[in-house]
């Protein structure tokens, strides 16, 4: 999983580095000299509660300062993965918090918040490792080289906080340790035959990054070097972002493909597993938004109802993302980060369209079905459409459901009538776009909610028409993209602009142009000089489908401004773009205009 931030990252390398001397820091930021903490040794009271057969269980950033049972209640996650456990240098057996000495594997940090949590009718899962640890050494089998200490640490973790489920995330460094891959799985071992002995349920969930079509040969070694130790896996969870591969990406049928080739893979492993059971062991993570690759790795929310649907029926065990508290539409338009996501979304979107995933692993007596027709539509601006919401009872007796719709952008109105039906009835999703709509795609979810089942689906809303003679966001100064589309890769950018602090990228590479384009309407039979400003190598600029004209120039790093005269059809209608060239590399352009 990604860092922390780089403030909670300094503070661990300083953290760190003291410890490394045999120092702490005090709050106050002097050092002083400090024997290494002992491993409590805290005996649970009493036995917890298995974690339900299908669960939905979002990272907690743990080193924020935030209330995970706050954030828990807030959001309607009422089970959270937290993150993460590591030791604070390598070499130690002790671990924390986030590596930090001030937050040791005691009551007094997270104690009250897990019980809260409890209470509320939820649990946590406890991470060890993630990908600062994996990369610093300090992931508690890397840093470690004592099996039965590895053991004990990970025993005191799980009794101190009567875990039912423990999370090992091993990506990076730690998947090219074997040494350390072996310590841990027999570690391992030794914590479950002591969880047997003691009653105690205890599951054990491996974390691994994926490609598009399952484990790669250092994640499934992991998974192989767990049986050959006897070590019993009950849920492999792969990490479906940050592929970092180049390729186009459908980031839900990307984490369809990764979890059937892991499947697939766990079949290998486990030849007396059925396949019902070998799905039971599957779990996915995603991340909300624009993961750390960029934009051409976005996750959106009509994906999230996507890949809920579908890991709902197949019957994996856990769906996660990366992680709660980005899990808000605070930085549309930006990259990945630690408490956003990136595109617009209401808060808690993923969240709410997740949590219904966790249930107790019984029957649903009663249940519904939910669709739209037709499931996509266009508005013109200051127009209206509607679709259709029905329902169906799919099993048992029909139920009240309760019909709400989210997603909608600024500029447009999204709203259901009735706010509910009993299952078998209909609803009307009623939709109207401004004046003031910006044209674009934009995914609405329709969610029906009844006492025993909630569904999704998602109506595709295209809202089209642009002023006369204008193109919109000319200046790219809004900070988005929208209603500008790009091949994969293509962004509004801060690095490089001509006027104002945004320009557009066009991403070129070896097997793209990265074109962008917007679409608007003109006067028919007019005509018009389109111009804007280019850098980079074979930047071109023109227009097509009313009308065909374009120029190109190889500017480097300076910028040029390219003109472009041409005369549109009867339709009036017309597509300006902007590409680079083949293996090129990308260009940029800014202040376009049409007189």
């Amino acid at each position: 999983m990604r860092r922390p931030s780089p403030l909670r990252t300094l503070a661990t390398v300083l953290t760190t580095a003291a410890a490394s001397l045999g120092l702490v820091l005090s709050a106050g930021g002097a050092a002083h000299a400090a024997p290494e903490a002992v491993p409590e040794t805290t005996v649970a009271q009493a036995v917890g509660t298995p974690m339900p057969t299908q669960v939905f269980a979002p990272y907690f950033e743990a080193w924020t300062g935030e209330n995970p049972a706050t954030l828990s209640a807030a959001s309607g996650a009422k089970y959270l993965t937290m993150a993460f456990i590591q030791t604070p240098t390598k070499g130690s057996c002790t671990p924390y918090w986030n590596g930090d000495t001030g937050m040791p594997i005691s009551q007094a940090t997270f104690g009250a918040e897990i019980a809260s949590i409890r209470a509320a009718g939820g649990d946590v899962i406890a991470s060890f490792g993630g990908y600062t640890a994996d990369n610093t050494g300090t992931e508690i089998a890397d840093s470690c080289t004592n099996v039965n200490s590895i053991a004990s640490a990970i025993q005191n973790v799980v009794s101190t906080y009567d875990l039912t489920r423990i999370c090992l995330d091993i990506e990076d460094n730690s998947l090219t340790n074997p040494a350390g891959i072996d310590r841990r799985n027999k570690a391992i071992k030794q914590v479950q035959t002591w969880a047997a002995s003691t009653g105690r349920p205890l599951q054990i969930q491996y974390t691994l990054p994926t490609t598009t079509q399952g484990l790669a040969e250092s994640g499934l070694a992991v998974l192989q070097n767990a049986v050959s130790n006897g070590t019993k896996v009950d849920v492999a969870n792969i990490m479906t972002f940050d592929y970092y591969d180049n390729q186009p990406h459908q980031m839900a049928n990307d984490a369809k493909s990764a979890a059937t080739g892991l499947k697939n893979q766990l079949a290998q492993l486990y030849p007396n597993k059925t396949q019902a059971e070998l799905w039971a062991m599957v779990g996915i993570t995603v991340m909300p938004g624009v993961d750390d690759f960029g934009p051409a790795e976005t996750f959106t929310t009509a994906d999230a109802v996507t890949v809920y649907n579908w890991a709902k029926t197949q019957g994996i065990s856990t769906l996660s993302m990366w992680a709660l508290q980005r899990d808000n539409g605070n930085c549309p338009g930006s990259g990945a980060a630690d408490n956003c996501s990136g595109i617009p979304q209401d808060l808690y979107q993923f969240t709410h369209t997740f949590a219904p995933f966790t249930s107790g692993g019984g029957p649903v007596t009663n249940d519904f079905s939910l669709t739209l027709n037709p499931g996509s539509g266009s508005v013109a601006k200051g127009g209206s459409t509607s679709a259709s919401i029905n329902t169906a009872v799919t099993a048992g007796a029909a139920q009240n459901v309760a019909l709400t719709v989210t997603g909608a952008p600024n500029g447009v109105g999204a709203t259901v009538s009735p706010t509910s039906v009993t299952a078998g009835g209909s609803a009307t999703l009623n939709i109207t776009a401004s004046a003031s709509a910006t044209p674009g795609s934009y995914p609405l979810t329709v969610t029906g909610t009844g006492p025993s089942a909630t569904h999704n689906t998602v109506y595709n809303l295209t809202v089209t028409g642009a002023p006369t003679g204008g193109l919109l966001n000319a200046d790219l100064e809004s900070g988005a993209l929208s209603p500008w589309t790009c091949q994969p890769g293509g962004a509004v950018v801060t690095s490089v602009a001509h006027g104002g602090t945004h320009a557009i990228e066009a991403a070129a590479g070896a097997a793209q142009t990265g074109e962008c384009r917007q679409t608007l309407q003109l006067a028919p039979n007019s005509a018009h000089t389109l111009t804007g400003w280019v850098r980079g190598n074979y930047a071109y600029l023109g227009v097509s489908g009313g009308a065909t004209a374009s120029t190109w120039a190889s500017p480097g790093a300076a910028w040029t401004k390219l003109t472009i005269p041409f005369t549109v059809g009867a339709s009036g209608s017309v597509t300006v773009y902007l590409h680079g060239w083949y293996a090129q590399g990308s260009v940029h352009g800014d202040d376009f205009a049409i007189s």
